[in-house]
């Protein structure tokens, strides 16, 4: 009856003639880290912005609400403060998208410039590591063929 070669010991000492090292994935995370939370300022910058003008435009439009629903005594002076607040609310629409738009833009403008800081060190680091792993194997390769 043939017996079945055990490659458990060959796998060991395959494996021990190939280290892993786990300093490059470490690296990786962090980087990986550092960059969500520096993408999640400028997300959470952006929503605070975003909130102070909506505030702010929401408080100018009751206020001229405020002014529309008063008593007149005239019947022409409630035309003309639909008017006046058609008027005004359209002005205050555009000057608001206009600083919503600022703000997008700046987001845009911030995230790509991460993402290219993140791409610099990313291939930075990828290079280092692709080259201590040739070495590592080299030398291992020459560490198996003298054996």
């Amino acid at each position: 009856m043939a017996k079945t070669q055990d490659f458990t010991a060959i796998m060991k000492d395959v494996m021990g003639a190939f280290p892993v090292d786990t300093t490059a994935m470490e690296d990786a995370f962090k980087s990986t880290a550092t960059l969500n939370e520096k993408l999640s300022g400028v997300a959470l910058e952006a929503a605070e912005k975003s909130a102070e003008i909506s505030n702010k435009w929401t408080k100018d439009t009751l206020a001229k609400l405020n002014e529309v629903s008063k008593a007149k005594t005239d019947p022409a002076d409630y035309a003309k403060a639909a008017t006046d607040f058609a008027s005004a609310s359209a002005e205050v629409a555009a000057e608001n998208m206009a600083a919503f738009a600022e703000i997008a833009k700046k987001v845009q403008m911030d995230t790509v410039e991460l993402f290219m800081a993140a791409g610099k060190d990313i291939t930075e680091d990828a290079t280092a590591a692709v080259k201590k792993a040739t070495n590592d194997v080299t030398a291992a390769a020459k560490k198996a063929a003298a054996k």
